[in-house]
């Protein structure tokens, strides 16, 4: 979820011109009979985040005369552009700038069409040293910057204080367990009443109050939320010999804490894609908490919850999160195309507009020097808790830019299913999960 540094004029200067090095053309590709170069920007996102983007691209076309940045969207949301790039590429039609998720840009990076940035990050205007490290980290594979950052969030647990209280509960406090969290979560759980001390009849799934919730489709959602208690317990995504999952014991561990919440009951699951129901549920006031990230917040407070955020309970006791930062990837149409694209992509990420973007959007600061503004330190003074998500980047990880990770992170989501579902224990729903992605990591990539 975007940050950066501002842009003058249409050529780049040597760091930039050599971002593009890849670029076809003669210089000229692209550039239109009155010298302007159009640039086409599939953004994917909706309503806010839509009208966001918009207001922003309209700054930048009015401030950039030799540049015109059609904001098209790409006609489909976030969800479906790694499908809609993946075609457009194949066809030989694809567009300049397009948002792809950190967790697709190792598979997006393959392609030869896909614009270098390093020295454009690295080396150009944008605020390369004071992006968070999980920034620097989610653009870069194998050692090149593949992309801008454009969006960053980071997880933590948001709950109903008006639940806490009726259940006699204190409210959580950072540093709390794993274990403290499964607990209050059983304890929080009524399924007799649709609000604490107010009985309604509900029926089966829809019961009640629920402790959490978690998705249960096995889709990314499901699992970006256990790599925090995976790292946590000391292990990585793939192994360092590269051939294997690095979490066969972690994962075990992990996986019990959620049995114990579906053996509790204590767990709302959503089984549709999108996590909107386990939303819902939570601001209906039937779910105490809920892990989530700053995006939430506009609709918790529009809700009118009475709420608090806490970061995310460990096993060691020392703090972890996971950061998912998405992308601007760039990819050549030529070589003015591609120079006007990357100083769209430059511009957005400084900081004077990446707060604006931040603020619309609902992410965090990309840059230290973003969260200085005085902007974001006004919206952050007056948004309960969004100081919490933005304090958690300093613990943050990002999922590995690794070609294998899809694969690996389909196994470990029908793992996570079959175990809150109360299919398979643990320790079974592992094996498959590790027998199947380290198939995966073995292909030659």
């Amino acid at each position: 979820m975007g940050n950066g540094m501002s842009r003058r004029g249409l050529l780049l200067g040597a760091a930039a011109i050599g971002a593009a090095s890849g670029c076809a053309g003669d210089g000229s590709d692209g550039v239109g009979a009155d010298g302007r170069v159009t640039v086409e920007l599939w953004h994917g996102q909706a309503d806010t985040g839509r009208k966001a983007v918009e207001a922003l691209v309209d700054a930048f076309n009015r401030t950039h005369p030799k540049i015109r940045v059609n904001a098209g969207g790409g006609g489909v949301l976030a969800d479906a552009m790694l499908q809609k790039v993946t075609a457009s590429l194949a066809a030989g039609s694809y567009p300049d700038i397009a948002y792809i998720f950190g967790s697709d840009l190792a598979s997006v990076a393959r392609s030869p069409r896909v614009v270098d940035l390093t020295s454009a990050m690295r080396e150009g205007p944008t605020p390369w040293n004071s992006f968070w490290k999980p920034v620097r980290d989610a653009v870069t594979v194998n050692g090149r910057v593949r992309a801008a950052p454009a969006v960053l969030d980071s997880l933590a647990v948001v709950y109903n204080k008006k639940l806490f209280r009726q259940a006699g509960l204190d409210y959580p406090k950072p540093g709390w367990s794993w274990d403290e969290f499964t607990d209050t979560a059983r304890k929080l759980t009524d399924h007799d009443r649709g609000v604490f001390g107010t009985a309604r009849k509900l029926t089966d799934h829809d019961r009640g109050v629920f402790g959490t919730g978690w998705p249960a489709v096995g889709d990314e959602d499901t699992v970006w939320r256990l790599w925090p208690m995976l790292w946590d317990l000391g292990g990585e995504v793939v192994a360092p010999d590269g051939k294997h999952i690095g979490f066969a014991e972690q994962g075990v561990r992990a996986l019990t804490t959620l049995a114990r919440l579906g053996h509790d009951k204590s767990v709302y699951l959503d089984t549709k894609p999108g996590s909107e129901q386990l939303y819902q549920v939570f601001l209906n006031s039937r779910m105490a908490m809920v892990a989530t990230g700053p995006w939430e917040l506009p609709d918790i407070i529009t809700a009118k919850i009475d709420y608090g955020v806490v970061p995310l309970p460990t096993y060691s006791g020392h703090a972890v999160t996971i950061s998912g930062p998405d992308t601007w990837t760039v990819f050549d149409n030529g070589s003015a195309r591609s120079r006007a694209a990357v100083e769209f992509v430059q511009w957005m990420n400084s900081p004077a507009q990446d707060v604006r973007w931040d603020i619309s959007a609902g992410g965090l600061p990309l840059s230290t020097g973003t969260a200085a503004r005085p902007e974001w330190r006004e919206h952050s003074g007056r948004t309960v808790g969004l100081d919490v998500f933005t304090d958690t980047l300093r613990s943050a990880r990002v999922r590995p830019v690794h070609a294998a990770y899809p694969q690996i992170s389909q196994a470990l989501g029908e793992a996570i299913v079959s175990v809150l579902l109360g299919r398979d224990s643990p320790e079974k729903a592992l094996r498959s999960c590790a027998d199947k992605a380290d198939a995966a990591l073995l292909i030659p990539r």
